[in-house]
């Protein structure tokens, strides 16, 4: 294998279709390709640019993705995700404003710029990261002269703008270069508490994921109680979602905290400012609603280490109608809580199957966030996945980093084979933390 892996990638597809007995004929109808199209690939002619498509190769030899591309070489999309976070990192490295030196056309309206940021939240909720990377490093541009040219107006937009940007770094697994944006957006915001309440929701979930947990919690109930009305009854449906949001974010710090009562009695708090909005809500983007406040209690017991009560939260809240109004991005990232949930609960099975439900609903939370990788990684390695993966066919590109176990191939035809390929083409990713290697698919 050694030698192999200093070959190009389309030499790597030559040597592994050898390997497998598969004419280019053969392996072309396989991909359904052209002849001409495989041997382009092999001799390099053609470049293998998209990770979908390595995914399918990696399927159809019955070897993990990382045989293709090698261990030192990510696939196409983390690499973009990698280039996307440097771009992100320049923009928050301009300084031309505050040197006096704006340039660069006239300024946006502000009316316009709460459009743009609109905009951009809207592809947010919809996990369209990607997207959302080409558009960041421009908003950030034009909201900062925003509100360099109307100071008090531009805001708005700018915090948005920086709020967006953390949320997103955040998604990408760089929690330093968010708390950067979230850390100007409070800055801006200061002076007004509507504003800086709304920053903190983003302070709260960087700090958190920096493991910060008891400033995070003190942030956010501080911003909280700033915030909250005198009279519940009495509070507005987007002041109480605000600071409801924020005791959800304080009660997720504490069971990371491993104080599970407090975390149930800030929930609890929450859930009744939760009850007076209802679901089907999103003031200041939040989601926030009794549904909402249902799924930070799974999220909750799975970070105090109660899985089993993790699931039957989880399962209880889906079911709820709510679950539907909830943003795709908001409920992709509750699934992920809940694979977890089962892994935890030795239900790998189910948790495969949640993986697939969130490559549905937002395919980048997989491709593009650590965290789902991780747990793909952990799937992998577990054999109990198997048998639920068979029920899972349609989707062998969420699990297109694993490898592949043969001893369900003699028995089983083309078509069977494809309807398996969620989770059984096994463990080349988990190989790389001591499980099955390459070598084992033969």
């Amino acid at each position: 294998m050694g030698s192999v892996e200093l070959l190009p990638v389309g030499r790597r597809v030559a040597y592994w279709r050898g390997r497998r007995k598969l004419s280019q004929q053969v392996f072309a109808d396989r991909l359904g390709k052209s002849k001409s199209w495989v041997d382009k690939v092999e001799r390099g002619v053609r470049a293998l640019d998209k990770l979908s498509t390595l995914q399918e190769i990696a399927r159809v030899l019955r070897i993990d993705t990382a045989a293709l591309v090698g261990q030192d070489v990510a696939p196409v999309e983390v690499a973009s995700r990698g280039d996307g976070v440097g771009r992100i990192r320049a923009a928050l490295s301009r300084y031309e404003i505050p040197l006096g030196r704006p340039g660069g056309g006239p300024v946006v309206p502000v009316d316009r710029m709460l459009r743009d940021v609109g905009y951009a939240w809207t592809t947010f909720q919809h996990a369209r990261y990607p997207q959302l990377v080409d558009l960041v490093p421009g908003l950030l541009t034009q909201a900062q002269r925003t509100h360099a040219e109307v100071p008090v107006a531009g805001r708005v937009p700018l915090v948005e703008a920086y709020r967006i940007t953390a949320s997103l770094l955040l998604k990408l697994g760089d929690a330093e270069l968010a708390w950067l944006a979230v850390d100007r957006a409070m800055l801006v915001a200061t002076g007004d508490r509507e504003l800086v309440a709304v920053a903190a929701v983003q302070l709260g979930q960087v700090l958190r994921t920096l493991g910060r947990v008891r400033e995070a919690k003190a942030v956010l109930l501080g911003a909280a109680y700033r915030i909250a009305p005198s009279v519940l009854d009495h509070g507005a449906p987007a002041e109480l979602s605000l600071c409801g949001t924020l005791l959800v974010q304080a009660g997720l710090a504490a069971a990371q905290d491993g104080n599970g009562a407090g975390a149930g009695e800030l929930l609890d708090e929450a859930d009744g400012m939760a009850q007076r909005v209802g679901d089907g809500c999103d003031h200041h983007r939040t989601g926030f609603g009794p549904t909402a406040v249902d799924l930070a209690r799974a999220a909750a017991a799975v970070e105090v280490g109660e899985a089993r009560a993790a699931v039957v939260r989880h399962e209880r809240a889906v079911a709820r109608p709510g679950w539907r109004w909830l943003p795709a991005e908001h409920r992709a990232a509750h699934l992920l809580d809940a694979a977890r949930a089962y892994l935890h609960a030795g239900d790998a099975g189910n948790a495969a199957r949640l993986v697939t439900e969130v490559e549905r609903t937002a395919p980048a939370e997989v491709t593009h966030r650590p965290v789902a990788r991780d747990i793909l990684a952990e799937i992998a390695r577990d054999p109990r996945a198997r048998p639920r993966s068979r029920s899972c066919g349609g989707s062998a590109a969420v699990l297109g980093h694993a490898g592949h176990d043969p001893t369900h191939d003699a028995d089983a035809g083309p078509a069977r084979q494809r309807g398996e390929a969620v989770l059984e083409d096994a463990g080349e990713q988990a190989g790389e933390g001591g499980g099955p290697t390459a070598e084992r698919v033969e």
